[in-house]
């Protein structure tokens, strides 16, 4: 499978992939976190093509020089299940440990046990830290 930096030309796609996997929400609007992420390391920002070349799976990378982040992890309902996820996991990580990223993090909504138990059958645990955010744009 596919995978590749995004490009402009999949806004449409991502986004309805987002909508498919439930990933939108009435604070976030999708556009805008997009534009926000090409601001910064653009290049980890990974979508999976399927053997038509459309987008099937997105992950958001991160990386500011203490911890790695991902987010927006998504693969369309009917193509779960084929290792598309895990193949896009693997490659961020492979991408910051090259650039000498010692951690790597993400928040899963604690009511989503079976992507907790996905992220567990990949090395991932639980950090015992408490998630906290603070809006500095409301809504957005």
């Amino acid at each position: 499978m596919p995978i590749r930096p995004y490009q402009t030309a999949d806004e449409a796609d991502v986004i309805q992939l987002w909508h498919d996997c439930g990933l939108v929400v009435p604070w976030n609007d999708p556009k805008k976190d997009i534009a926000r992420k090409l601001e910064v390391n653009p290049e980890l920002f990974l979508v999976a093509l399927d053997d038509n070349n459309r987008v099937v799976g997105t992950l958001m990378g991160g990386y500011e020089g203490h911890r790695g982040w991902m987010n927006y992890l998504a693969v369309s309902p009917n193509e779960q299940g084929k290792g598309i996820a895990r193949q896009m996991i693997k490659q961020l990580e492979a991408t910051l440990l090259e650039r000498g990223c010692p951690k790597i993090n993400l928040q899963v909504r604690s009511s989503n046990t079976k992507v907790i138990e996905f992220y567990r059958s990949l090395g991932y645990a639980e950090d015992h830290a408490i998630g906290m955010g603070k809006r500095l744009i409301p809504d957005q």
